[in-house]
């Protein structure tokens, strides 16, 4: 029997004549439903005609997660009084209870896109609803713009519907562009008749540190523990408090454990009793309940008798490093609407109240949205799926946000590494059967290689344990995880178990569909073996070796280091890594769970990273040649090479010793040096075609002036031979005829009135002339290089600083006398003369210039 009495009172219904108008008039339609309006459970009713007295439809509604799925499925059969499995039915990996009577079916969206790659047109499914768009799933974007496709090309008539429940509908209102050119896809908006919620803001003490990688302060889950047990004590009604993981749950858990409350788990992993515990409500009388979540239950869920919602303020988000392939959780704060879809569980039965454990003022600074996934998660499955699609970049899909170029190149070359595109990015037939495993590509190769070498029952349990992480008390260790799945009790060896089915049944599949696949293995290989086997074929750059100095190596170039208490590492010199998180702040990864292997299975695994080479470079202040055998990063055998090295690569290796010591390496005369100082002020003051010899300029063209001296070396000691000079005279602009003005512009001496030589400096700024007062008596001009003064470091007859002048005739003027009345009685054998600028001048004293005369 219909329970007419519960679905009145859903104010979605208002909103679903219009809806169904829009669906006839244009085919598509985006449904802004807030939280509690019933969008997911009266809605797919009234499409499929099961309620009101529409026409029959068979409707497929896609939900992001497997308990929501399960619970929209549940809800909507209690609704029509009947049992999950007939009018409504429910598909999530590896389970599915649906019948030829079911009308609508609820799935994930990963089951959804399964089923548009096998049956594009999805045939028999008259409408389709998209919920909970507004989480900006890859799964969930990628089908919306596949089904774009389908109404496009294969089906006008397929009816599409966005559903959300935040104020971002006119983007997807867009995307939904009708085909007939009429514009946008029309908006139906449902008006939230609930309940309604009251927010209060529940700062936290001063001193709470920030959230990096996964780890949250202690201190934060304090507070919101001594939230709930205020708002219990101030509110009627069952508590659902949002926590960024699992790991917070559980000690948060541990804070209320003297709470006289029923303190439940609720997450992903949860077992199904647990989760089906939840979703009931209590007895009534019973105790009251504080259920401890993550971002599952922000949507799709309505968990009976919460009137309070407590949030952390918290969500964890993907992260990939894709230049190392390593993937990671953030933690972040959470964005706007997902801090109102949070708050929205607490009005779904009656009144509610939503304390926020953050500041009012902090409210405001929130991304307004989560991260489209598409922005940050590894996408190799995604562009395994386009390019079975026929669209490897995505360039010509209806998604909202493109994907990442970087992101892209990264996820194409895994697919290349493991044969599933050619190298126009093609899905090869291979590629199309591993987007049919409903696995990551890396697990895909995994399975079918690995069953070909260890047999399809074996491989697809290490499968499993890959594809779902196992709980941390099974331990780093997969082999050791491996044994404890097969004969734990508990809901994840459940779920493996399951999962273990359902791969070994696909992989036969594919290997008949192959032509009978590879050998099947003998079962002789330990699980030891088997382990790291499978896991090497999934993560073949993930292959590590140890290093002396501690820690291991990965042949991506990754360094790794093993927790605590971990006993892998006295196991073997090798390891296949399963799963390493490699946070902003840290130098190398953690790894989290590996297999020990032998350098045999390493090398076959990783075989396309094995090089065999010269390796010729700058190392310790030295050339070093060697030949090279490695995998990846690591150096598996090393030979060093003495005369036979190739040249240019020893040529390069000079080249980037230069590089690193700099021209210093090279031998600098005081000729060379003085040479140096005055190309650099013909440069400075002149400009071309006078070179450059600042050390970057002469660093950056070392291969033209230092040739061919540089060819010929093999080592520092013969750089050190190579003379400076000769080379700086290659740079000479010979070419223009410049070079032989080189003594004119720049003289390395200059004849003074005495008739000495005077070197110049051409050190500073300016050239400096350091001379003999006297013997510069006559002289009114002050002398010119390249047009430019030079600066007169006057000195006494002992060759003391006596003045300094870029203008003679003004210091004979001025500056003289008071030089002529401090030296005259010091030096009263050298001549003093009262007017200089008429004076002979001299290098000798008074009585010996007399002599001359």
């Amino acid at each position: 029997m219909i329970r007419h009495d519960a679905l009145d009172r859903l104010p979605v219904r208002h909103a679903v004549p219009e809806l169904l108008t829009a669906l006839e008039e244009r085919g598509t339609a985006v449904l802004h439903a807030p939280p509690g309006t019933g969008k997911t459970t009266l809605v797919p009713l009234a499409l499929a005609g099961l309620i009101g007295d529409g026409p029959e439809h068979r409707v497929l509604v896609a939900e992001p997660r497997r308990m929501a799925v399960r619970a929209a499925a549940r809800r909507m059969a209690w609704l029509l009084g009947e049992d999950v499995g007939g009018a409504v039915g429910f598909s999530v990996r590896g389970e599915r209870r649906a019948g030829p009577a079911t009308r609508v079916e609820v799935v994930t969206t990963g089951v959804l896109l399964q089923r548009l790659q096998r049956d594009p047109e999805l045939a028999g499914v008259d409408v389709v609803l998209l919920d909970e768009c507004h989480e900006r799933h890859l799964d969930a974007d990628t089908a919306m713009a596949f089904l774009v496709d389908v109404r496009a090309a294969l089906r006008p008539e397929l009816k599409l519907i966005a559903a959300s429940a935040t104020s971002d509908a006119e983007a997807w209102a867009q995307l939904l562009t009708v085909l007939d050119g009429s514009g946008p896809a029309p908006v139906v908006r449902a008006r939230g008749e609930g309940h309604g919620f009251l927010v209060r803001f529940a700062a936290p003490p001063a001193g709470i540190r920030p959230s990096h990688g996964t780890w949250v302060d202690p201190a934060l889950l304090r507070h919101v523990a001594a939230t709930v047990r205020l708002a219990m004590d101030r509110h009627e009604g069952d508590v659902l408090c949002f926590l960024p993981g699992t790991g917070e749950i559980a000690r948060t858990a541990g804070l209320l454990a003297d709470l006289d409350a029923e303190v439940m788990q609720l997450h992903g992993r949860a077992p199904a009793a647990v989760q089906d515990a939840v979703l009931r409500g209590s007895e009534p009388g019973g105790r009251r309940r504080v259920v401890l979540t993550t971002s599952v239950a922000e949507s799709s869920l309505t968990v009976p008798g919460v009137r309070i919602v407590v949030d952390s303020g918290l969500a964890r988000e993907p992260r990939t490093d894709h230049a190392r392939g390593l993937g990671s959780l953030a933690t972040v704060p959470v964005s706007t609407a997902a801090a109102t879809q949070r708050a929205g569980r607490s009005g779904r039965e009656a009144s509610g109240v939503a304390y926020r454990c953050w500041a009012e003022a902090e409210d405001g600074g929130r991304a307004r949205f989560p991260s489209p996934e598409i922005r940050i998660a590894d996408l190799a499955d995604f562009a395994l799926r386009v390019s079975c699609w026929g669209d490897p970049t995505a360039a010509g899909l209806a998604l909202l946000d493109p994907p990442p170029a970087g992101a892209m190149a990264a996820a194409r070359a895994v697919l290349t590494a493991v044969g599933a595109v050619d190298d126009d990015g093609r899905a090869t037939d291979r590629g199309v059967r591993m987007s049919r495993l409903g696995l990551h590509p890396r697990f895909g190769r995994a399975l079918l290689d690995g069953a070909a070498e260890v047999g399809a029952r074996r491989a697809a349990e290490v499968v499993a344990l890959l594809s779902e992480e196992p709980p941390r008390e099974y331990g780093d260790d997969l082999a050791a995880a491996w044994r404890e799945a097969r004969r734990g009790g508990d809901g994840y060896a459940a779920r493996w178990k399951a999962e273990v089915r359902r791969l070994e049944r696909s992989a036969g599949d594919e290997q008949a569909a192959a032509g009978g696949g590879g050998r099947a293995g003998d079962g002789t290989a330990g699980d030891d073996e088997v382990a790291g086997l499978v896991t090497a074929l999934a993560f073949p750059e993930r292959v590590a070796r140890a290093r002396e100095q501690g820690g291991y190596l990965m042949v991506s170039g990754t360094g790794a280091r093993l927790g605590e208490g971990s006993r892998l590492g006295a196991a073997g010199r090798w390891l296949a890594v399963a799963v390493a998180d490699r946070t902003a702040q840290s130098a190398t990864a953690r790894v989290r769970l590996a297999a020990v292997v032998d350098e045999r299975i390493a090398r076959w695994a990783a075989g396309r990273l094995l090089s065999v080479g010269e390796e010729v470079h700058w190392e310790d202040g030295d050339v070093v040649a060697r030949s090279v055998e490695r995998l990846g990063a690591v150096e598996l055998t090393v030979r060093p090479l003495r005369d036979g090295a190739d040249p240019e690569l020893v040529r390069q290796a000079l080249l980037d010793g230069l590089g690193r010591e700099g021209t210093a390496l090279l031998r600098w005369g005081r000729d060379a040096e003085e040479l140096r100082r005055r190309l650099a002020f013909l440069h400075r003051e002149l400009g071309e075609p006078w070179p450059d010899v600042s050390e970057e300029a002469l660093l950056g063209r070392a291969g033209e002036w230092l040739e061919p001296e540089l060819s010929r070396a093999r080592r520092r000691a013969d750089l050190g031979r190579i003379d400076a000079g000769e080379g700086l005279r290659r740079l000479l602009p010979w070419a223009t005829g410049e070079a032989g003005r080189l003594d004119e512009l720049a003289p390395e001496r200059i004849e003074v009135p005495s008739g000495s030589r005077i070197r110049v400096e051409y050190d500073g700024e300016r050239p400096v002339l350091a001379v003999k007062l006297q013997e510069m008596f006559g002289l009114a001009e002050t002398p010119r290089v390249a047009g430019v003064p030079v600066l007169v470091h006057l000195l006494s007859p002992a060759g003391r600083p006596a003045a300094v002048t870029s203008d003679l005739a003004s210091f004979w003027r001025e500056g003289y006398r008071a030089v002529r009345a401090e030296l005259r009685g010091r030096y009263p054998k050298h001549p003093w003369p009262e007017d200089p600028s008429a004076a002979e001048p001299t290098r000798h004293t008074s009585a010996r210039l007399r002599r001359e005369r």
